[in-house]
């Protein structure tokens, strides 16, 4: 009401002040009034807006929401269709995964933070990974959230992910909504819903939940065809076919965040990301205060020896994730979760605050490593011809960028230009691998080891837990070859509505499941589905079995010919084709037998001025076993090492000298 009230009096005076008929005498009154006016009014738009304001950083209007489930539960799907039902554009399907390799594997890498309006209240949603390896990024945003949307599959159940998702969840004592994805499939019964809910309820009972936790809303949903509902359907009315039961649940069962606007600003960084016009840009969920662009702020960390200042800013720009898109803002209030450009050395775990808050926020804990690869140059005799970044230097610095980023990974400087990457599995490194050729790196990678611990003089090892699902006549091949790899079998038992499926669990050390990945895939024809999850150290369960033949090792180097390829097909598999290069060294198959074999793969046909009574054959070869690079994480063995450049991916010895290999075979006889 004043503020109409004042621009009608200020408009009247003006009107009067640009009179000529206005006696000259209440000249100065009305100039003095003019004055008045204008302050009333300039102070009526500033607490026209700090109201604004004060509504808009209202903790009691958001929702911090993590979505968390297995692996190809449904969770970006889900996403999707939430953004949508919201208003926000999706230009495409699983429109979070925005970098390339998550499109093209479909799989969700990395965690990405986005909010949508609902009923004037803010939902600041998290989409997480479901890939055991990627856990970390599960671990550093948990703490952002007040709650979590379990996504379980209906048909599967609750799988080996599921369980640690869930257990990071519990720990910080989010009260889960269970969500029943893939309800629309034919073998989705009400029965098999109920048996599904009741196998959730035991895991949330077997992780010390508490009784709050375990009474948990269920709902049942379709992601893929966009609908959820608080009662189990297959088909839903057509006006019921949305997700707005869900967003309602969301907003019943999720608490809003306990904050205090009053007090000084203070964040703990979760998430990092670079961009080249704005430098280093920081995420993280305000714990305390309001932070506004211009403000004065410092990154601070806690360390044996005390608080340690990091740096001291200016923020220069306050963003927020809005649908997929992102909108500059001017302030945020604590319980949001926002990201800030201006300082240049924080990172992940470090905390960012008002100049004159000077303790730092306990940092994130996160799982140990459980597998290392040194990474170093590449030396081979094709080396620099294919990538742009080749000296040991480079390859330090982008290993030390992403460890700054990733929490989940360490890297350790070791001799001759070489890092030791620690992560939590092959796909994880592999990823960083296959991310560096891509920027034009040339390196050569170690084969894994698993990380060991020791305890009261006794040798431990990682044991992870292992879900199998398979058709019943591939049982037998699968458990001989896991039998190998010191698997052992948990549970085992036949498929809930799939006749001739199988499910095993399984426990195995971590060095047993290194490159069976792709042996599965090939012994059950694609046909079936392996996860595995870490589940603790374990004692040492031995010697592993013969899980690998021997190689063919090239003696030669040059193009390699067809004709020396017909005469190496009966020695084993071939990884190479007609007209690659080769060298000493170079691995160019698998052979037959237990023991490596030296070839010549270049030999060519010997001429002669003699006319032959038959025509020449045409060489016939077999098509050869062309490796990823996961396959070839897998493969390698501990004498081998995996050559990568932007273009190709070569297997080698470490040693490329055949002398030099004997006499190392020797040494270790002896």
């Amino acid at each position: 009401m004043a503020g109409p009230l004042i621009r009608s009096l200020w408009s009247s005076t003006r009107t009067s002040l640009s009179s000529s008929h206005q006696s000259p005498s209440l000249k100065p009154y009305l100039y003095a009034r003019a004055a008045a006016l204008t302050r009333a009014f300039s102070t009526s738009q500033t607490a026209s807006a700090s109201a604004a304001a004060a509504t808009e950083m209202d903790p009691s209007r958001l929702r911090n929401v993590a979505v968390i489930a297995h692996v190809d539960h449904g969770k970006t799907t889900l996403m999707d269709r939430l953004l949508r039902q919201c208003g926000a554009d999706v230009p495409h399907e699983r429109a979070l995964d925005s970098i390339s390799l998550e499109r093209e594997r479909g799989i969700t890498i990395s965690s990405k933070v986005t909010s949508i309006s609902w009923n004037e209240n803010e939902l600041n949603m998290v989409d997480t990974p479901g890939h055991a390896d990627f856990g970390g990024e599960v671990e550093r945003v948990v703490g952002m959230v007040e709650g979590a949307i379990l996504v379980v599959d209906a048909g599967e159940g609750p799988l080996a992910q599921t369980k640690f998702v869930l257990a990071k969840a519990l720990k910080y004592n989010i009260r889960p909504l269970l969500l029943l994805n893939k309800v629309d499939k034919p073998s989705v019964t009400e029965e098999r819903c109920d048996e599904v809910e009741s196998l959730v309820f035991d895991l949330f009972a077997n992780l010390g939940a508490t009784e709050e936790q375990l009474d948990f809303p269920v709902l049942y949903a379709s992601a893929k065809e966009g609908w959820a509902s608080s009662t189990f359907t297959k088909k839903p009315p057509d006006d019921e076919k949305n997700m707005l039961q869900l967003l309602d649940a969301i907003i019943r069962h999720v608490p809003p965040p306990t904050a205090n606007l009053d007090a000084p600003f203070k964040m703990l960084v979760s998430m990092m990301e670079r961009d080249f016009y704005l430098g280093r840009i920081l995420t993280g969920r305000i714990n305390s205060g309001v932070v506004r662009v211009g403000d004065r702020i410092h990154g601070i960390r806690g360390t044996d020896a005390g608080v340690v200042k990091i740096e001291e800013g200016k923020i220069t720009k306050l963003m927020k994730k809005k649908g997929t898109s992102l909108v500059l803002v001017d302030y945020a209030g604590a319980g949001d979760i926002i990201s800030m450009s201006g300082l240049g050395s924080p990172s992940i775990g470090h905390t960012v605050s008002s100049v004159e808050v000077m303790t730092p926020m306990p940092t994130v804990e996160l799982d140990p490593p459980t597998i290392s690869m040194t990474f170093g140059v590449n030396d081979s005799p094709l080396a620099g011809k294919d990538g742009t970044h080749l000296t040991g230097g480079k390859i330090g610095d982008r290993l030390m960028a992403e460890a700054e980023t990733n929490l989940a990974i360490n890297v350790i400087p070791g001799l001759a230009e070489s890092y030791e990457v620690q992560g939590r599995g092959e796909l994880q490194l592999g990823i960083l691998i296959e991310n560096m050729r891509r920027e034009g790196f040339e390196l050569s990678v170690s084969p894994p080891k698993v990380m060991y611990k020791t305890e009261n003089n006794v040798r431990l090892e990682p044991i992870e837990e292992v879900t199998i699902e398979v058709d019943e006549e591939n049982v037998g091949v699968v458990m001989e070859a896991l039998a190998h790899r010191k698997g052992e079998v948990v549970d085992m038992g036949a498929v809930p509505g799939d006749v001739g499926r199988i499910r095993m669990s399984l426990t195995c050390p971590s060095r047993g499941l290194v490159g069976y990945r792709s042996v599965f895939s090939s012994a059950t024809r694609g046909t079936g589905f392996m996860h595995r999850a870490f589940l603790e150290y374990e004692k040492h369960r031995g010697p592993l079995g013969n899980v690998r033949k021997g190689v063919l090792v090239s003696v030669g180097r040059g193009p390699i010919t067809a004709y020396a390829l017909l005469s190496l097909e009966p020695r084993g598999t071939l990884f190479v084709n007609p007209g690659m290069e080769s060298y000493d060294g170079m691995i160019v198959g698998e052979h037959s037998r237990d023991t490596d074999l030296d070839v010549n793969p270049v030999r060519n046909k010997e001429l002669s001025n003699m006319r032959s009574a038959n025509k020449d054959e045409t060489v016939k070869l077999s098509p050869p076993r062309l490796m990823t690079l996961e396959e070839a994480i897998g493969y390698v063995a501990s004498d081998e090492l995996i050559e990568v450049t932007p273009k190709a991916i070569r297997l080698r010895k470490r040693h490329l000298d055949a002398n030099k290999r004997k006499q190392m075979r020797n040494s270790r006889k002896e």
